[in-house]
């Protein structure tokens, strides 16, 4: 777990940098805060922290950076990444942790730099990062009709799978197309095009793909289809509407 946890840390930093301020929790004092980012450095000096909280595990901080939540020790020689479980409540304190994390982080993407599919007067909010080139995308949008019934709204956010820019620096084909998408005169209309295999017609703006990317990162998305609750909780990749709302009903 370890060796995985450094590898994506170490791609992370070549690929990517978060440029947010960190969280920082209470009772996380400077010189903690010091000793937690020379810790992670140790392992990836570029890696971004994004997140510093006092563990429930006494004498451990709970980190965050570049999509891996992590537990550095107070003496910060020590780094645990791994599920905390709860023995005597039977709750997973890391998912806990993450879901408190992706709340706060989609509170950062405006509502109206998301392309909305949405009932009248919805029960339910997911946010789905998407990638219009992802066939289990493509399927998943198939339901939205179905989902827009059960009285759940979509909202999309962008997440090229193949990243912003390519090694040698210049806009992948698939953010290419998302901008696009999001730049289109109708977005909604674009969005449901290009899940059809319609590419969309090339146009550029000011966009939020870049960012939208950028925040699903930090979040630990690692592919598409990724559903979010309003909870911060992970509801899957691609799933039936019954499977959805079953899911959604049990955060109630």
């Amino acid at each position: 777990m370890l060796k995985k946890c450094l590898l994506l840390l170490c791609l992370a930093a070549w690929g990517f940098a978060a440029a947010a301020t960190p969280i920082i929790g209470q009772g996380v004092t400077p010189a903690a805060e010091k000793m937690v980012r020379q810790a992670v450095a140790r392992l990836a000096a570029k890696v971004e922290v994004d997140s510093i909280r006092v563990a429930p595990l006494p004498g451990f901080y709970q980190v965050i950076a570049a999509g891996q939540l992590m537990y550095v020790s107070a003496d910060g020689n020590y780094l645990m990444n791994g599920d905390l479980l709860d023995l005597r409540s039977k709750h997973n304190l890391s998912k806990a942790a993450w879901a408190r994390f992706r709340k706060a982080e989609l509170a950062t993407l405006p509502a109206s730099e998301r392309i909305v599919f949405a009932p009248a007067h919805p029960k339910y909010t997911i946010s789905v990062f998407t990638d219009v080139n992802c066939g289990f995308c493509r399927e998943l949008h198939k339901h939205v009709a179905a989902f827009n019934k059960a009285g759940i709204a979509v909202e999309y956010l962008a997440w090229p799978r193949e990243g912003v820019t390519t090694i040698s620096g210049r806009p992948t084909p698939t953010y290419t197309e998302m901008v696009s998408v999001w730049c289109a005169g109708d977005r909604r209309a674009a969005m449901a095009a290009a899940m059809q295999g319609q590419a969309p017609k090339p146009a550029s703006c000011a966009n939020p793909v870049k960012q939208q990317f950028a925040v699903g990162m930090k979040m630990g998305v690692n592919g598409t289809p990724t559903i979010i609750a309003a909870d911060g909780r992970t509801l899957g990749g691609y799933v039936t509407p019954a499977q959805l709302l079953k899911a959604l009903q049990q955060g109630d």
